[in-house]
């Protein structure tokens, strides 16, 4: 003969039963979540990975050099380290800006700065080995550098998105419309070097002349880039894309000078100062 449970017994079977269920609805939950069904925080990790800035690769130059003289090598080796240094200021300054720019903001304002950085670099170890030797040709080829994306137009130069819009320069959705970008053409102007140098030897002086000229094309180039980026970028677009280049490119130019003059004289010294330009509006 059966006998009826007490009602407290009752009271505990159910509350028992509802815990086994919870327990057994959480399995299935944490389960369905390792085999690989994606959660917030996962598809939220997803997005930060694939808004990665990229990174920068260039071709190998000290692959493709000649056997270098021993009388060249300190020099070759110093140059090659800078190469290698510029790089890594290029991927650094890629991190940084982040968010900034219009659709060509990396190619204007950090690729194509590296690459000319890059062409001096390379020219300053083909010199140096021709001093001693035979000049190696075609290396100014190798200057050139790519962006690796890290993701969904990260670091992007000039991605189209659906409707022919560019995407928003390094990552951002800033585009061209950032406070005190490009407002206006306004002149660069840069101090002048060739009223600070010393006497030039004459052996030195074609040499001197050419990157003289030279400096008086960067500041050209630089203003019509000016120009042509009326409307683009953030608050710093004309420092970052316009007259941070121009100074890279000018500590170069000018440290060639005083190189050429330093081999048959005295090379002067503090001309770096003489660098950096400014924006007159």
């Amino acid at each position: 003969m059966s006998r009826a449970l007490p009602k407290y017994n009752k009271r505990r079977v159910a509350i028992v039963g509802g815990a086994a269920a919870l327990a057994l609805t959480g399995a299935v939950v944490v389960n369905s979540a390792l085999a690989g069904e994606p959660g917030k925080g996962g598809a939220a990790d997803a997005r930060t990975l694939a808004a990665g800035p990229g990174t920068i690769t260039c071709p190998d130059v000290a692959s493709r050099l000649p056997a270098v003289p021993a009388s060249a090598k300190a020099e070759v080796d110093r140059n090659l380290a800078l190469l290698r240094t510029q790089i890594d200021e290029a991927n650094t300054r890629l991190v940084k800006t982040v968010g900034q720019g219009g659709p060509n903001f990396v190619q204007n304002a950090i690729l194509g700065p590296l690459k000319d950085k890059r062409v001096s670099t390379i020219d300053r170890i083909a010199l140096s080995i021709g001093r001693k030797g035979t000049k190696p040709q075609g290396l100014d080829a190798l200057a050139a550098c790519t962006l690796g994306a890290g993701g969904t137009g990260a670091g992007g130069a000039a991605t189209q998105a659906p409707g022919g819009q560019g995407n928003a320069g390094n990552a951002g959705g800033n585009g061209n419309t950032g406070n005190g970008g490009n407002t206006g053409v306004g002149t660069i102007a840069c101090p002048d070097v060739a009223s600070r140098l010393p006497a030039v030897p004459a052996s030195a002086k074609a040499e001197v002349d050419r990157n003289l000229a030279l400096l008086r094309t960067q500041i050209d180039e630089a203003n019509t880039r000016l120009v042509k980026t009326v409307g683009q970028g953030g608050p710093n677009f004309v420092q970052n894309a316009i007259l941070g280049p121009l100074k890279d490119k000018r500590v170069s130019t000018i440290d060639r000078i005083a190189l050429s003059i330093g081999r048959q004289g005295t090379k002067p010294q503090g001309l770096d100062a003489l660098a950096a330009c400014t924006l007159n509006r």
